[in-house]
């Protein structure tokens, strides 16, 4: 095939020719008819040819150019699809077979609505009839699902001249798509997270925040941007501080951490700040990228948490959690440094009788002045705590010279014996002090908690109001009562107790009509322990109530026999202790369905409880005294005139007898103060319509002074000493003034339990 070239040269030929000859033609003189048609027919002839050529040359030419069309369709990047205006598919490319997943024979003739997602059907139908509508090209984006993939594509389409079909580019956008729809992601971020972001220049600036910024810090974007980055700065931190941020920053190009901010109204607040740093491509700094938040209320909340966890809301010291914290940490400090460590147990002496007596709100008060007077005695370096109730704790570190423990404690004794002025009440309150030494007397935390509070009970046995330091001898004691308890828990089902009866004796007539019951208990290797030993250990264990309840079974059974072949109204009294009426396990309707099981009143029992008990105001207190009332059962008020007397509450709970305490009785002669005192509580408890016991009567002198006085009972070795039921039974075939001749025989000096 002739090139376009070699065309036009032929036909320059052919026509050079056809001119020489004519030239020829018109240089001969004559020609001839004939010979003039001939010319003129090969003149026509080489015009035919070169029409000829002209054509040959334009379809080589259109040849061409559809090859190269056909090959740029084939081939081009983009996907080409020709449609009907129908929607239908007429022909693709190659790139249109890649772009759906599905080869040329599956898409000829099928609607290219059918490669596109439901929901942007509708949008491609009314783009193809825009196409046939309108003239030139027309745009659309549209998401194709085809070939198990899907993907976002541009297209572009143009109709042809008659309007049958138009061509269809269609380029794959999925990857800009994603990136635009990261960049709107990142930007809705930006707009609504809560995190207040900043970001500034390589010279400091801010050049664009977010609302949460504005929200946090009170600027408007327009009034931040432009400004420096210390636009926040508090006054709070030192230019140490922000040297040291810088350094880090610089150095790491990351910095984390709480500062304090300066809010446009000029409050502080405590944020949670991040700084990242953003460097181009040579290195340089670009941008800084800060965001913040504001933990100033998270913080508070966690200071109300950690000091509800750890402080005590009255007094403002550390609990019992944070002074054992504070303690171990001491100890491990003085093991470093091997130095010395003092800890105090400090307990107030009768704090319960003024919480009874003057109620809660009042010690309350006295606790708190307490803890302002200790402070005043402390070093600084010290930790004073309360773990609870009466109870205080002072730990002395890094000792010096150990002459300083006495030094505080002694202080803290004089200042505590100073009176408390408690709003309209007066009170005075004493301390008891125990001190154990770290390592002297123990290795760790918990020998050392337990020695300082085995002291301090040494300090109160010893009197109260006074310090003591752990001595060995005290761990011995501790060691016995912990072996004692051991025994005790054992006691009552091994039958080791037994009930003694002491006769409460008529002084006008010397009748014996009424006993007190006082437990006993005979140890198997110690022999006969004394109650005083064993009952407040009973009352610590919560024991008290078993024995308790199997003391009144035993009574109960004895007062019906004596009731039954001596005496028709014998009253035996039974001690219960305080922490029976506080121990909820304490069930009275047991007592109550025993005596009627033994078919008793109640009036064959007297119940004798403790003065601090009567001025308890407690509800449970309270309800199991009413019980026993109701159950006729009376009430003896024991050890009368020891504590913080209310003669109210005699007449509110209807007690039945006073006990004078032996205190009153043993240095009892005609016009002494004791006297007095037992005529006033005799005179008063009549007119009140009790009757009195008097405890302790140990000679007779006592005795013709009670009866003179008027005091209505006596009891106490005079009489008789606590024996057992066989024993006591004696007194009953004897003179109603039995007991008088063998007060020799008897007689002990001190005090029975």
């Amino acid at each position: 095939m002739k090139t376009r070239n070699d065309s036009k040269r032929a036909a320059k030929q052919l026509q050079q020719r056809a001119e020489m000859q004519l030239a020829e033609a018109a240089t001969q003189q004559s020609i001839e008819p004939q010979d003039q048609l001939l010319h003129e027919l090969k003149v026509h002839q080489i015009e035919l040819e070169l029409q000829n050529d002209a054509l040959r040359e334009a379809r080589a030419s259109a040849e061409q150019a559809l090859e190269r069309y056909a090959e740029l369709y084939e081939f081009a990047p983009a996907a080409y699809f020709t449609l009907g205006d129908d929607g239908r598919v007429q022909q693709t490319n190659i790139s249109g077979e890649r772009l759906l997943g599905v080869e040329r024979k599956k898409i000829t003739g099928r609607l290219f609505s059918e490669f596109i997602a439901c929901q942007y059907r509708h949008e491609f139908n009314q783009f193809i009839q825009q196409v046939f509508v309108n003239v030139g090209v027309q745009h659309c984006e549209i998401m194709l699902v085809s070939g198990g993939r899907s993907g976002w594509v541009t297209v572009e389409a143009a109709a042809d001249t008659q309007n049958r079909t138009c061509l269809a580019a269609m380029v794959d956008i999925s990857e800009r798509k994603r990136n635009e729809q990261e960049l709107q992601l990142a930007a809705t971020i930006y707009m609504a997270i809560e995190e207040a972001i900043m970001i500034a220049d390589s010279d400091n600036r801010i050049v664009a925040v977010n609302p949460a910024f504005t929200v946090q810090t009170g600027y408007s974007a327009e009034e931040a941007i432009g400004q420096p980055t210390s636009l926040l700065r508090s006054s709070r931190h030192d230019q140490a501080f922000f040297e040291a941020m810088w350094q880090v920053l610089c150095h790491t190009g990351h910095w984390q951490g709480e500062i304090w901010n300066r809010h446009k109204n000029g409050e502080d607040f405590l944020a949670r700040l991040s700084i990242s740093t953003v460097y181009g491509d040579d290195g340089k700094i670009v941008r800084r990228v800060a965001m913040s938040s504001d933990i100033t209320e998270q913080r508070r909340a966690e200071e109300i948490i950690h000091r509800q966890a750890n402080v005590d809301p009255l007094t403002g010291l550390p609990n019992r959690r944070l002074f054992l914290d504070r303690l171990q940490q001491a100890i491990n400090k003085t093991q470093r440094g091997h130095q010395k460590l003092a800890l105090m147990f400090l307990d107030l002496d009768h704090f319960k009788d003024i919480n009874d007596s003057l109620g809660h709100d009042v010690g309350d008060r006295l606790l708190k002045e307490t803890t302002q007077r200790l402070i005043k005695c402390i070093r600084e370096t010290d930790t004073l705590a309360r773990p609870g109730g009466d109870e205080f704790t002072l730990i002395m570190g890094e000792l010096q010279d150990l002459n300083s423990i006495d030094r505080v404690a002694e202080a803290i004794l004089r200042t505590m014996m100073a009176q408390f002025q408690l709003k309209d009440q007066r009170c005075y309150i004493s301390v008891s002090i125990g001190i154990a030494l770290y390592p002297d007397d123990a290795d760790n935390l918990e020998e050392l908690l337990k020695k300082a509070d085995q002291a301090m009970y040494t300090a109160k046995r010893q009197g109260r109001s006074r310090f003591c330091y752990f001595t060995p001898a005290m761990q011995a004691a501790a060691e016995a009562r912990l072996r004692l308890t051991n025994d005790l828990r054992h006691a009552l089902a091994d039958k080791q107790f037994w009930v003694a009866y002491q006769p409460i004796v008529d002084l006008a007539s010397g009748a014996i009509h009424k006993a007190e019951a006082l437990i006993r208990w005979d140890h198997p290797t110690r022999g006969s322990i004394n109650p005083s030993e064993f009952i407040p250990i009973a009352e610590d264990t919560g024991l008290i109530c078993e024995i308790g309840s199997w003391v009144f079974h035993q009574v109960a059974e004895q007062v019906a026999i004596w009731r039954g072949k001596q005496y028709a109204e014998f009253q035996i009294s039974i001690n219960k202790s305080p922490a029976q009426f506080h121990n909820n396990s304490d069930k009275l309707s047991d007592w109550f369905e025993h005596l009627r099981r033994l078919r008793l009143p109640g009036c064959s029992v007297v119940v004798e409880i403790t003065e601090g008990l009567l001025l308890e105001a407690s509800t449970t207190v309270a309800e199991k005294l009413r019980a026993f009332k109701d159950a006729g059962i009376q009430i003896a008020l024991d050890d009368f005139g020891t504590g913080y007397s209310a003669l109210s509450y005699l007449q509110k709970y209807q007690i039945d007898f006073l006990k004078i305490d032996q205190g009153f009785i043993s240095n009892l002669t005609p016009n002494s103060t004791d006297m007095a005192l037992c005529e006033a509580i005799i005179m008063m408890a009549h007119i009140l319509g009790m009757k009195v016991i008097a405890e302790g009567v140990e000679t007779e002198k006592q005795r013709d002074i009670l009866i003179q006085a008027g005091c209505d009972y006596g009891q106490g070795y005079l009489f008789s000493k606590p024996v057992t039921a066989v024993e006591f039974a004696k007194f009953f075939s004897a003179a109603p003034c039995v007991g008088r001749d063998k007060v020799s025989a008897n007689k002990r000096h001190g005090s029975d339990v």
